[in-house]
């Protein structure tokens, strides 16, 4: 009887565990950083970089002959979207600041004089863009128009374009007037992997500069964060970051030549259309695509 007590105990702390380790690798594997050793001794590295290359921003980074790198403006936060306003200075947005500003480098010696402050008190502000002299402004929410003044570095006069849905795990939203004039903008996904809710979330919209005929360009995209045009096809390009929780290494993340009303497969694939059976289990949708 004890025997029969104890085997049954055994298969049961093995049945636990077997659930408890299914569990984990389901939902945890991938949750932390793929830190990959480097190629080499980066010291090594360093010192065989050819002599012409030359960096001087105390960052293990390596050249090619002929180029070189130094810090521009520090001590900014974290910043995201460059633009240029037009006479040629650098704005920068730093959302967790709730600001845009403007690096200055009178002597073009490629060193900011000073930092000033375009605009402060956004919403996690990161698209920039300009057109016709003005200021184009992304927030998580919204995007918004300014008269600006590049000599004082001011923006004034407000004017809502259109409304967008706020916040999210992916809460940037990149803005970019393309070849044809219209104003483009990305919004990424609510969560990891799901069915969204809000019809405008995973998608690239676009809609006339002044904010008319907001619609549905290109589709199925978890979270575009930065797009351009080809300079000689005039295609759309743009990356997607692909889903959590499936590894350090998969799925790969995407660029994608994004196509008018084409549907790029988020959630149900990634990758190059790989079915996501792990989301998609029992609906058939991906292999309908």
């Amino acid at each position: 009887m004890k025997r029969i007590i104890f085997w049954i105990i055994l298969l049961s702390l093995l049945v636990w565990g077997f659930k408890q380790g299914s569990f984990v690798y389901q939902n945890f594997r991938g949750i932390g950083p793929a830190v990959r050793p480097p190629s080499g001794n980066i010291a090594t590295i360093l010192e065989t970089t050819p002599k012409q290359a030359v960096n001087t921003t105390g960052l293990p980074l390596t050249l090619l002959p002929g180029f070189s790198i130094h810090i521009f403006a520090k001590n900014l936060g974290v910043a995201r979207v460059l633009a240029w306003d037009p006479q040629g200075t650098l704005l920068v947005s730093i959302p967790s600041q709730g600001k845009v500003v403007a690096l200055p480098d009178r002597n073009g010696d490629g060193v900011a004089d000073e930092t000033r402050t375009v605009l402060t008190g956004l919403d996690k502000p990161h698209g920039l863009a300009f057109r016709d002299g003005k200021l184009y402004v992304a927030q998580t929410g919204e995007v918004d128009v300014y008269a600006y003044d590049p000599a004082a570095f001011r923006a004034t006069d407000k004017k809502n374009l259109f409304d967008l849905p706020a916040n999210g795990i992916h809460y940037t939203r990149t803005i970019g007037f393309g070849p044809d004039g219209r104003l483009y903008v990305s919004v990424g996904s609510d969560c990891n992997v799901c069915v969204e809710k809000d019809p405008r979330r995973t998608k690239i919209l676009v809609a006339n500069p002044d904010g008319t005929d907001l619609k549905e360009f290109a589709s199925g995209l978890r979270n575009t964060v930065f797009f351009t045009w080809h300079p000689t096809t005039h295609e759309l390009w743009g990356n997607d970051m692909g889903r959590d929780l499936l590894g350090d290494d998969i799925p790969p993340d995407e660029i994608n030549i994004l196509k008018e009303g084409k549907f790029y497969g988020w959630p149900y694939c990634y990758g190059k259309n790989i079915v996501d059976r792990e989301f998609d289990t029992g609906t058939g949708a991906a292999e309908k695509m």
